[in-house]
């Protein structure tokens, strides 16, 4: 037998057993199986992040109670504006928005000076 040959047959055999050790399997996290939470989300939370050197101005709050959720984003916007949307969220019933702008001039044809660094 050549030298290639036993090569070969050595990794035929070795993939042929690899392949029948058993492998370890994992069980899902508990209570992942289809199981409801036993008690409803109920939670608070904010952040924001303002450097005016660079412009930045944006930030997020949300509450949660069981399935009503509500909160408000703000981000500044390259003409001066503060976009904010207030939304809430009633069970199933969807993500409704209210969209408003503060400050600002206005001016969406105003070029935004500086950028990413």
């Amino acid at each position: 037998m050549t030298f290639l040959k036993l090569v070969v047959v050595v990794v035929v055999v070795l993939v042929a057993v690899t392949g029948c050790i058993a492998h370890p399997t994992y069980d899902s996290a508990p209570g992942a199986q289809g199981q409801q939470p036993t008690s409803p989300a109920i939670y608070t939370y904010q952040y924001a992040a303002q450097d005016s050197g660079r412009g930045t101005n944006f930030g997020h709050a949300e509450q949660r109670d069981g399935q009503s959720s509500s909160g408000e984003y703000r981000v500044l916007l390259p003409d001066g504006r503060t976009q904010v949307v207030t939304y809430t969220v009633e069970g199933d019933s969807g993500y409704v928005a209210k969209v408003s702008y503060e400050g600002g001039s206005g001016n969406v044809n105003q070029q935004a000076s500086g950028g990413y660094n």
